[in-house]
Parts: C-alpha cells; structure tokens; sequence
C-alpha cells in the first residue's frame, strides 16, 4: 500500500489548503464496470472519495455507494466531495475487514460492485500524526486507524532482533533484512527510538547509504512497508475481505482491488484464482491492467498500481 490512488493538488477547503484525490487507473475502471442506476457499490477504502465520484456520477436516486475508511479525516473530505451525487451515500468509519458486519447492519443484503483502493492517500503521507513518512521527522507511529494501541514504535524498540529481521523480510522485502535489525538493535541500546527521521538514518547507514540517494528508492522504503503493513495489519484485513466478497456480491456483480506492492497483488491474485476454480469467480482481468505512460506521467504513484477484477458468477 505505498503509493496511493492520489497525487497532490491544492485547493481551498474551509480555512486553508488541503489535497485533492485522482483516481488511479480510473478510466480503465469505468471502461470495464457498468453500474445499473439503481445499483448498490461499496467503496471500502473511499479516501477523498475519487473513485466513488466517479461511479457516483452514473447512479440515480435509487442507487447507493456505501463507503469505508479507518481515517475520520478523508471521510469527512469524502463527505463535502460527494454530498451533491443523486444517489445515497453512507460512510462508515469502520475496517473493511468487517465488510459483511456492517453491510448487513444497513439491511443491505447483496451489491453490484466491491471496490478497494489498498494505496495511501498523499494526505495521510504527508500527515504528521500518522508518522508513515521518511521525508521529515514525524513520531513513529503509522496507526491509519488510532484505535489501534501498537505503534510502530512500540514494535521498533520492543521487539527482538530475530522478529524485526523476519519482519522486515516478510513484509518489506528487504534481503538486507538481518542487518537493518541489527543496526536497529544496536542503535535503541542509547536510547528508544521515537521518530521516522531516526528510524531512517539507522536504516540508511545500515545499508551503506546515508544520504539514502544512490538507489532508484529510498533505502527506508521497504523497512517503512513492513512496519506499516504490521502495525495495520494490512495483509490479514485483505484477506478478510477477499473472502467475504462472494457472498455479498450479487450474481455478476464484480470486486475490482488495485494493489501496489506484490504481497496484496500475490494474495488477489490467488484468491480470483481459487475462486474460478470453484465456479464462484470469472476472471475478467487475465493479465492485471496497469496505468498508461500518461496516466503515470500524471501522477506518479499511479505507476505501481495493479488492477485485478473478477465477476460473480
């Protein structure tokens, strides 16, 4: 989830300047979804609201766009952005995990289109309470939700260094994984390590770079993933939501997800795949769609994002 469906924009909002959400790979989205006007869409990460805009443009006053988000925030951006659509709107600060839970509680039994959007919105990265970047010197945090008691701090400094290399590795990748937690461990015995500017200088001098400018990415940026997706518990929630999909959705109704990082697109990937088999899915995205040299051009982040799509059958 490292790069978001957004790129930065400033306009007005109230009393000062904020950010605006472009969908990523929303063309590509609306060329192969066909909402009825009277249909029932679930947008479990809406962020700003870019994607449900989209999709709310083309339902009536009969349609409904329920909308998820663990950040109180961008619902409330989302709320301003799609206040004026002729269909219902409903927002739920809630983690999609409990999808059917909280469908349910609307009285809504089945839907026509499941979309999650798993990137991070430029708002959220740029949000010093989240501390989720090492660009600046923010506490190390990384709770999206703030109902969550583990910080990452909380991991960095407590866990030992076995766990935090098989950390790094599971989730960030990193085959340098043994020696940032030991660079890590050795650095927390003068003292807790509290912020992301700290966090990043460890990693950096681990990795030989400390200016982290010599390689086409930060040299933090896969320590940073692991400790997010942990923290968040990213992968577990998108299970749960890869498996409560089926029931909910309609007969051909469709989920698309767009993934950023292969973990989520490995774990999509093989739950369309499980799903075909057993004739619940038709694959309708072979191959996942990618965004256009435009479209990236446009908005950077675009350029790791991995759409999948599968249709009830």
């Amino acid at each position: 989830m490292l790069g978001k469906a957004c790129c930065v924009i400033s306009f007005m909002e109230g009393n000062g300047p904020t950010v605006e959400h472009i969908p990523v790979l929303g063309e590509c989205l609306a060329g192969q979804v066909r909402l009825p006007v009277d249909g029932v869409m679930v947008d479990v990460t809406v962020g700003h609201g870019g994607h449900s805009l989209l999709f709310g443009k083309t339902l009536g006053p009969a349609g409904i766009i329920v909308g998820f988000d663990l950040d109180t925030n961008v619902i409330r951006r989302a709320r301003i952005r799609l206040e004026n659509l002729a269909c219902k709107v409903i927002l739920i600060h809630s983690n999609f995990a409990e999808i059917s839970d909280q469908v349910g509680k609307l009285g809504i039994k089945q839907v026509d289109f499941i979309l999650a959007d798993l990137g991070m919105c430029s708002a959220q990265i740029l949000d010093a309470e989240k501390g989720l970047s090492f660009q600046s010197n923010m506490p190390l945090d990384m709770r999206i939700d703030k109902r969550i008691k583990r910080t990452a701090a909380d991991i960095i400094n407590s866990a030992d260094e076995k766990a935090l290399a098989d950390l790094i590795y599971r989730f960030g990748q990193d085959r340098a994984s043994r020696r940032i937690a030991r660079f890590i461990a050795t650095r927390r015995r003068r003292g807790r390590i509290e912020t992301t500017g700290e966090l990043a200088a460890v990693v950096c001098k681990a990795l030989g770079r400390p200016g982290g400018r010599r390689s086409r990415i930060h040299p933090a940026t896969r320590t940073f993933q692991a400790l997010r997706i942990a923290v968040n518990d990213e992968l577990g929630n998108l299970e749960k939501l890869l498996i409560s999909a089926p029931s909910l959705l309609k007969r051909n109704g469709q989920l698309a997800v767009i993934s950023f990082h292969s973990l989520e697109d490995r774990l999509v990937k093989k739950n369309f795949r499980e799903n075909e088999k057993a004739n619940v899915y038709r694959i309708i995205t072979r191959k996942p769609i990618v965004a256009s040299r435009e479209e990236v051009l446009q908005n950077r982040r675009s350029r790791s994002a991995k759409l999948r799509i599968a249709q009830r059958r």
